[in-house]
């Protein structure tokens, strides 16, 4: 599905994260491949797993230095000339702001949780936009908490709200030029970074308890949507959030 296709995953943290899902399941669909890694601490993780999907771009990135972001871009446009799609997986909350009441929030921590989880992925698109010369499709990842209230999600409600009226307002604006914006909502998935929130085995429970599928989910069940997304036959999808858990958002 995606043989002739180059794209960017950004987000990948380890083996079970989301992103390294997509990125694997990219690959088998024939897609060339880029990636990064956050820093040094996280590279000895990443590295190897660039090398299983032969990604022929691999740098650092840290979203918050734009020179490593230009940097990553520059290296596109540099090897590719082009680029067909981007996975945007990155979301973050210091643990003090994601344990409390939003009502609690710091402004420091509210903001970088924002730039870091929702005003990345726009830099992006800025950065990617020109490169996709022939249309092409950006790709987030959310969460049901973006719509609903749930237990212990904090700030990153919000967040990932913002994220997806983002989503939309960047599909307005770059349909024209046939570049397509779509959000993936995968329902509680057992990751690192999920680790982070807390009560988030109950949130896991509940979902197998309630969803109709009644099945618990795993990172295999969100990479085929994002090579659906990737590719041509999504052509007519744009502006919209996508779930991957199992029906558990008709119930709420």
């Amino acid at each position: 599905m995606l043989k002739g296709k180059k794209g960017l995953v950004i987000g990948i943290g380890n083996d079970r994260s989301i992103a390294w899902a997509c990125a694997e399941a990219m690959h088998q669909a024939g897609a060339t491949l880029g990636g990064t890694w956050l820093n040094d601490k996280a590279r000895p993780h990443v590295e190897p797993l660039l090398e299983k999907v032969d990604a022929q771009i691999r740098l650092p990135l840290d979203v918050s230095d734009d020179s490593q972001l230009q940097a990553v871009f520059d290296a596109v446009s540099e090897r590719w000339g082009s680029l067909d799609f981007l996975l945007h997986s990155i979301a973050y909350a210091p643990r003090g702001d994601l344990h409390g009441r939003v009502a609690d929030s710091s402004r420091e921590g509210f903001l970088q949780a924002m730039d870091i989880s929702c005003h990345s992925f726009i830099r992006m698109a800025k950065l990617a936009e020109p490169l996709m010369k022939n249309g092409g499709s950006l790709m987030t990842m959310s969460y049901l908490g973006g719509q609903e209230v749930i237990p212990n999600y904090g700030i990153m409600g919000p967040v990932k709200a913002a994220l997806e009226s983002a989503v939309r307002y960047l599909a307005a604006e770059l349909g024209p030029r046939g570049i397509r914006v779509n959000a993936i909502s995968p329902g509680p998935i057992v990751t690192r970074a999920a680790s982070g929130i807390a009560g988030f085995d109950a949130l896991v429970e509940d979902s197998v308890r309630r969803a109709p599928l009644r099945n618990e989910l795993c990172i295999e069940d969100v990479g085929p949507l994002s090579v659906f997304l990737a590719g041509d036959g999504s052509r007519a999808i744009t502006g919209t959030t996508l779930y991957v858990d199992g029906g558990y958002h008709i119930l709420n």
